[in-house]
């Protein structure tokens, strides 16, 4: 298969597990069990495999990332999340100085320089051109949480290049009207809003919510609360920058009910910053219910997790489905790939109806493939 050339804007946590595991799974390294793979929900989507995706440009503001190769950078402080793919190859492209904007929070500067970001003194570069001249197709958005005005700058340079946008932080441009209109108007593909873990806080709160609601036990109240100690956390402790992110995880929880719920009732978010937990995640969750007779149902669950690398299959998964809608020549958000992959999509969907349209997906691409592939029945005409 060709190959599907990505940027990435922000050479954090996350970035750092998705090119690991990019590597991590070209080489083979998981554990195999016939067409079962460790900590990969799909090895192949329409013929691509996760060696397929090659990062042909990065963006970041910090000033021990930028001027480095980005399977160095990676690596660079104040990243903090494991190292599990060995050693990364040599090469790939250099890490570019992009606009700061709204991208770091004041109260950054108040942490140690291992903790924080440091902005470069570089002036940034023209995202739009670095995104044309590198050829990319795809760009994945990994800015920090809040950074409302940075995305919107890098989601105007994908429409002037035409580049696709997997959104993974709650800026909403997928799930925005008016911004998801741009993006059909301008023929490209785009999968957002918020990326979800692979088996995180909000996939697990969510799916115990509706197996509540279906089990005819009614939700009263319930709360999600978050701990951690990567940069994610530490951006989060500004509240001015959590207003959309509680947006996404509410509503990609109260959507799972058949019935309503107070807001007063539920409360979902990040909750601390707890430095020694690195790029570990801890849940705390909390749901009660009203059962048969009125009688109470009460469920508390811990959750722990390794934050970053719990979002790269996830995000994986979403450029190769974007991909195949590239290859397709649709346009606008990806209903089914947002819905799966992303925690504030443009339309919510239970987890198994967006899997069966992951599904008829596929079946399109793959007819698509073989009409493209069929020889032609046009007669040949011999010039006289």
């Amino acid at each position: 298969m060709e190959k599907i050339r990505i940027a990435v804007a922000g050479v954090g946590n996350c970035a750092s597990a998705l090119l690991q595991g990019i590597e991590f799974y070209r080489d083979g390294r998981a554990e195999r069990r016939g067409d079962f793979i460790a900590g990969l929900m799909n090895r192949d989507i329409g013929g691509y495999v996760p060696g397929d995706i090659e990062v042909v440009a990065a963006f970041d503001i910090d000033r021990r990332k930028v001027g480095l190769p980005v399977r160095e950078a990676i690596f660079s402080p104040p990243n903090c999340t494991k190292r599990f793919a060995g050693k990364m190859p040599p090469g790939g492209p250099i890490v570019e100085m992009g606009p700061v904007l709204d991208g770091v929070a004041p109260h950054m500067s108040d942490y140690p320089d291992d903790r924080t970001f440091l902005p470069s003194a570089k002036t940034p570069c023209d995202v739009e051109r670095v995104l044309r001249e590198s050829g990319a197709e795809i760009l994945v958005n990994y800015l920090p949480v809040g950074s409302g005005e940075a995305t919107r700058h890098y989601a105007e340079a994908c429409l002037r290049a035409g580049v696709s946008l997997v959104n993974c932080i709650p800026v909403f441009i997928a799930s925005d009207p008016e911004w998801a209109d741009r993006f059909r108007r301008a023929g490209i593909p785009i999968v957002g809003d918020d990326v979800k873990s692979q088996l995180g806080a909000t996939i697990v709160h969510r799916e115990l919510a509706r197996l509540f609601s279906e089990r005819g036990i009614r939700l009263l109240r319930t709360y999600q609360l978050n701990t951690g100690g990567n940069t994610d956390f530490l951006n989060m402790l500004s509240r001015s920058r959590l207003e959309s992110k509680k947006i996404s995880k509410t509503e990609a929880v109260t959507s799972a009910l058949s019935h309503g719920i107070e807001p007063d009732d539920v409360h979902i978010g990040p909750s601390d910053y707890v430095p020694w937990q690195k790029d570990n995640k801890l849940c705390f969750l909390r749901i009660e219910g009203e059962g048969f007779g009125g009688l109470p149902i009460e469920l508390e669950l811990r959750l722990s997790v390794t934050d970053s690398p719990n979002s790269a299959g996830v995000g994986i998964d979403a450029i190769r489905y974007c991909r195949l809608g590239r290859d397709m020549g649709l346009s606008g958000p990806l209903l089914a790939p947002s819905a799966y992959f992303m925690k504030h999509p443009p339309v919510q969907h239970t987890e198994d109806d967006a899997r069966r349209e992951l599904e008829e997906v596929i079946a399109d691409y793959e007819t698509w493939k073989r009409t493209r592939e069929a020889p032609s029945t046009t007669p040949c005409t011999s010039p006289t």
